[in-house]
């Protein structure tokens, strides 16, 4: 007998029931929703008869409506809750696993990566930022031990560059000079102090002590980190860091001797040893408030207009918290969103904080992620595809870390959407803010860094993936015969090295511009390649799909 080929859809994926339609599968629509469609069919058809035009699309609807009370062999839909269980049969297909969760939300994506060093000898830190649940008691004391750390290692880096030192770490770098001329790394100079502005001779002090000793911690430190806080006592931390403040971000002034200067030097080039983000970081201590329930750029719109927003030294202002996501400099407004905050979309307690990338590549001065997608067909044995073409997203606005608003800093097409390009925007910037990575490609050759692409980008998204994906794999819900399309979004550092911000387990494929059209719909065409076609043909095309890992 001939093997059953029916499928249901949920959702609006046009392309994916036009390919199956074309490979001769049947379409059983949603209960509900079928009868009317199919009601409309039938006024429809007795038009095209009255006017002499053939059938609906020969025959679909009538076979439709034949196995509406039949079981789909395969089923896409936005999310797993949404198909029916008892519609699942053995050797039925559904395009989601059970409790992903764990790497597609950020909270899940947080804990799962502080187990990866049991699991696997990787560490964390060297391909996603520093990440908190300030919903649990341990990692709000540690983020607020971190953010005060960061304080003291940011401003010795402030201390240097007011003495004519360039940031620390940057030796290292690769060369990435701009054959256009431009200046495409991000960080801007720290402003000298203003004339007449109050000068503080101790904080460098303060700020050695502080890094020195936890130095000597990190030089014993052991794989659970349960050593306590350096230097918790030895300064008055709430005046420190109100020093920091006014440094950082108002202009203020710092004195540095020749042996201060001797010393800052050598204990950063030691702690750059030790830290793999000390270069990342940067100097403004910025950390990112995400609400830890959500992925895929919810609660980031925040409603369909946009939102003037202006710089706030002295807070966030209460309407930020609306938007989901805050960029902040400032303990206090972290631990004070988290309490406060009574966003419908966020629950009490289910904030995370991350450490915001400030050294990283700009294009054109603009801020930009890539999206990448990925599949996996199998977790017993763990057995994944990278899709070798990707995209890039960009911000409306110029990256300033002056500047926090959203505009400049969240590269979601839903965010983004609501903004308009800014008139002090580079014109070269696409206008919409989309690039494929084979002009991305073309642009680092420009730089004289074509190599960057295949050598450091591509090898470190696909470890990245790969980490999170072990760092999960007990936790996941397995279902042999099951498949999920992935979508990873990533920064880039100025030193070409990827950092993973979050997984999506279902990434848009509505087209917001030509190059996203073409994307979207080639790597729906390849993904029913990979899970359906291969099943026949083992020897057939999967398009850009390349086997990166099986157990």
């Amino acid at each position: 007998a001939q093997e059953k080929k029916i499928f249901m859809v949920q959702g609006h994926y046009p392309t994916i029931r036009r390919l199956l339609r074309a490979r001769g599968w049947v379409e059983r629509k949603l209960p509900g929703v079928g009868r009317q469609l199919e009601e409309h069919r039938s006024d429809q058809k007795k038009q095209q008869l009255e006017k002499g035009q053939s059938g609906d699309g020969d025959g679909k609807g009538e076979a439709s409506y034949l196995v509406r009370d039949q079981l789909p062999n395969f089923i896409w839909t936005n999310y797993l809750d949404a198909t029916d269980r008892r519609l699942l049969q053995q050797d039925h297909v559904v395009n989601h696993y059970a409790r992903v969760d764990a790497f597609t939300t950020k909270e899940g994506l947080c804990l799962s990566l502080q187990n990866l060093p049991w699991i696997e000898q990787a560490d964390p830190n060297t391909f996603f930022p520093r990440c908190y649940r300030l919903g649990t008691m341990d990692e709000r004391e540690a983020f607020i031990e971190d953010f005060c750390l960061t304080a003291a290692r940011s401003l010795l880096k402030l201390a240097l560059e007011e003495a004519g030192i360039g940031p620390v770490g940057t030796e290292q770098l690769p060369n990435s000079t701009n054959r256009a001329g431009e200046s495409h790394v991000s960080h801007p100079m720290h402003s000298t102090a203003r004339p007449g502005s109050p000068l503080y001779p101790q904080l460098v002090e303060d700020a050695l002590e502080v890094c020195e000793q936890h130095l000597g911690v990190l030089g014993h430190q052991d794989i659970d980190r349960s050593t306590p806080f350096p230097c918790r006592t030895c300064i008055d931390w709430d005046r420190f860091l109100q020093d920091y403040y006014r440094v950082a971000h108002e202009g203020a002034g710092l004195v540095l001797s020749r042996e201060q200067r001797k010393q800052c030097q050598n204990l950063l080039r030691c702690l750059a040893e030790q830290l793999p983000q000390l270069g990342m970081e940067g100097k403004l201590n910025i950390w990112i408030l995400k609400p830890g329930a959500e992925s895929q750029g919810r609660g980031k719109a925040g409603g369909s207009r946009e939102h003037t927003e202006a710089s706030h030294p002295g807070g966030v202002p209460p309407s930020l918290c609306s938007t989901g996501v805050v960029c902040t400099t400032r303990l206090e407004e972290v631990l004070q969103l988290a309490r406060g905050c009574t966003a419908p979309s966020v629950q009490v307690g289910k904030w995370v904080v991350q450490k915001y990338v400030e050294r990283l590549l700009t294009i054109f001065g603009t801020k930009f992620d890539i999206r990448q997608w990925f599949v996996v067909t199998d977790w017993k044995p763990l057995t994944v595809w990278f899709y070798q073409d990707c995209y890039l997203r960009f911000c409306s606005r110029p990256f300033s870390l002056c500047r926090l608003e959203r505009a400049r800093h969240l590269c979601n097409v839903s965010v983004q959407k609501w903004y308009k390009m800014s008139p002090d925007q580079d014109p070269r910037v696409p206008p919409d803010k989309i690039w494929s990575s084979k002009q991305f490609q073309a642009y680092l050759a420009q730089l004289g860094r074509a190599d960057a692409w295949h050598q450091v980008l591509v090898p470190g998204m696909k470890a990245a993936i790969l980490n999170a994906l072990r760092s999960a794999q007990d936790q996941v819900g397995f279902r042999k015969g099951n498949f999920e399309l992935y979508g990873a979004d990533f920064l880039v550092g100025e030193d070409y090295q990827p950092w993973l911000l979050e997984i999506n387990s279902c990434p848009a494929m509505s087209p917001s511009s030509a190059v996203t059209r073409r994307l979207c719909t080639n790597v729906q065409r390849d993904t029913l390649r990979l899970v359906l076609d291969r099943k026949d043909n083992p020897t057939c095309s999967i398009g850009a799909f390349q086997l990166i890992y099986k157990e």
